[in-house]
């Protein structure tokens, strides 16, 4: 008896079995599939399912998802859809795809073209792909969700699948809040000068400064006061540069007439010549530890000459064309210089031999900037002002919205860094963050064109209190901290928004 019973529950399960593949293989008709196609559609779907299910199955979105429910779908072949969660509402990854805040995302493409991609890709291609975004548990995140709630540009997957970990894309950086800085305000005008003020130094005392001039003399005033105090004349060309010494009673400078000149400030009067260069001598600087002076020129080359004995140490070669711009520090590298051949070298002062060439600018570097306390540097150039990392160069960050030609930069200890543009606009910046706090376009003096609008030099006092700055309106202008200015009056207008950050 128990053997009839289990006979007749094996027919039973059989029979089921057979009347489900029937139904199965039943065209829209109701006339049963011949026997070859039905076997051959059946192979389709299977290969299907296993070779290239996670691209043919992908859901358009999840409202269609919700209006089918759990039920299979049929593409345009007729085959039996195999989602891998019925009854869940499933987002894919579309990987390989790099996404910018500039890409039009578009929705997920239809059935018949997701089968034709399927079919299209290597078999082996499809399975590697469909192992690596399909974890078991994972829910997808498609970037053209309406409910996204990543910026633009960055593409997580919610796997916690540590496997999985080299896909996920890195997250946008942010701009950290930056440090409060009072605005800087137009104090002082001082005029004296009869053609372009080229260049600026403040004595390492603070009791007065110095320019040079495109009228070819070299003025003394007083910093508290404004008033001139003394006039040199010698140079027989504009004056591009000046500094004066730390260490002895010395002021150096230079000019388009090839002459670097060392003054006797007791006797004011010229007491050295460094002759060498070829052409205008653009810039120079003076070592802080050893009596040692570094020039650069139109002659494509930088020159460490010695105080003292006025002889050439070395010639720095290497820069294809005008160095614009040189600057010293007691740490390694001890020389750095910016070129208008769009490169920044870092220089061995003992081998006078080049230890790094920098050529992430575009356009010519005008100006080079040491931090007082950190181990960094700033270049100036129409395309971008960049930061630095000593001792190798390392890029830090850029400094966009200047758009204008970079005449100058200069940096207090308190992170304010100020670049004068061709255009006579003048912007602060924040060291840490690169946020621009304040943007200043002084008008030109009466008497001036508007287009002698021009900054071609500014310097902190020693004090780091006042800032002054060179012109092309014949004038120093001096500016000073806004004493009455607080977070609540001048707010720093910043969101942690996105770093666009530029390919250098």
């Amino acid at each position: 008896m128990v053997e009839e019973v289990q006979k007749h529950s094996v027919h039973t399960l059989v029979f089921r079995s057979l009347k489900r593949t029937h139904d199965m293989f039943v065209a829209d008709n109701g006339k049963p599939v011949p026997l070859d196609e039905e076997s051959h559609k059946r192979k389709m779907a299977i290969k299907l399912r296993n070779e290239y299910g996670p691209v043919l199955h992908m859901p358009t979105s999840k409202e269609n998802l919700k209006e089918k429910g759990p039920q299979n779908a049929s593409d345009s072949y007729g085959h039996k859809q195999y989602p891998a969660n019925q009854g869940q509402e499933v987002e894919y990854l579309v990987t390989g795809v790099a996404l910018t805040a500039d890409t039009k995302i578009q929705r997920m493409p239809s059935e018949s073209a997701a089968q034709s991609l399927a079919v299209a890709l290597p078999t082996s291609q499809a399975r590697v792909d469909a192992n690596r975004s399909t974890p078991a548990g994972g829910e997808y995140r498609h970037p053209g969700a309406s409910d996204r709630s990543q910026p633009a540009g960055a593409v997580v997957m919610d796997s916690g699948n540590a496997k999985n970990s080299a896909l996920m894309a890195k997250k946008a950086p942010t701009m950290p809040k930056p440090q409060w800085h009072p605005p800087w305000k137009l104090y002082r005008v001082i005029s004296g000068h009869l053609g372009w003020v080229r260049c600026i130094a403040v004595e390492p005392g603070n009791q007065w400064f110095v320019t040079g001039s495109a009228d070819r003399t070299i003025k003394i005033w007083d910093l508290a006061s404004g008033k001139l105090k003394l006039s040199l004349t010698g140079h027989i060309s504009t004056v591009r540069g000046v500094i004066v010494s730390t260490r002895s009673p010395y002021l150096f400078s230079c000019g388009e007439d090839k002459q670097v000149k060392c003054w006797d400030l007791e006797y004011n009067k010229v007491i050295r010549h460094y002759h060498g260069h070829l052409s205008a001598v653009y810039g120079l600087d003076l070592h802080p530890t050893i009596d040692v002076l570094v020039t650069c020129s139109r002659d494509s080359t930088a020159r460490i000459w010695d105080v003292r004995t006025k002889a050439s140490v070395h010639t720095l070669s290497g820069h294809t064309n005008a160095v614009a711009t040189v600057r010293c520090q007691a740490a390694e590298p001890q020389i750095i210089t910016g070129s208008h051949d769009t490169t920044i070298r870092l220089w061995d002062l003992v081998a006078g031999k080049t230890r790094v060439t920098l050529t992430n600018h575009k356009k010519s570097v005008r100006a080079v900037v040491l931090h007082p306390r950190h181990y960094t540097f700033a270049s100036g150039s129409p395309d971008n002002i960049k930061q630095w990392k000593f001792p190798d160069g390392s890029f830090i960050q850029n400094l966009s919205g200047h758009n204008a030609i970079i005449n100058t930069l200069t940096v207090n200890s308190d992170g304010v860094l100020v670049s004068g543009a061709d255009n006579g606009t003048m912007h602060l910046w924040d060291w840490r963050t690169g946020y621009n706090f304040q943007r200043v376009h002084a008008a030109v003096q009466p008497g001036s064109l508007d287009s002698e609008s021009g900054i071609f030099a500014c310097a902190f006092d020693q004090s780091e209190s006042r800032l002054l700055t060179a012109e092309a309106d014949k004038t120093i202008k001096v500016y000073r901290e806004d004493d009455t200015a607080t977070e609540e009056t001048h707010p720093v207008s910043w969101k942690p928004e996105i770093i666009k950050r530029k390919r250098f």
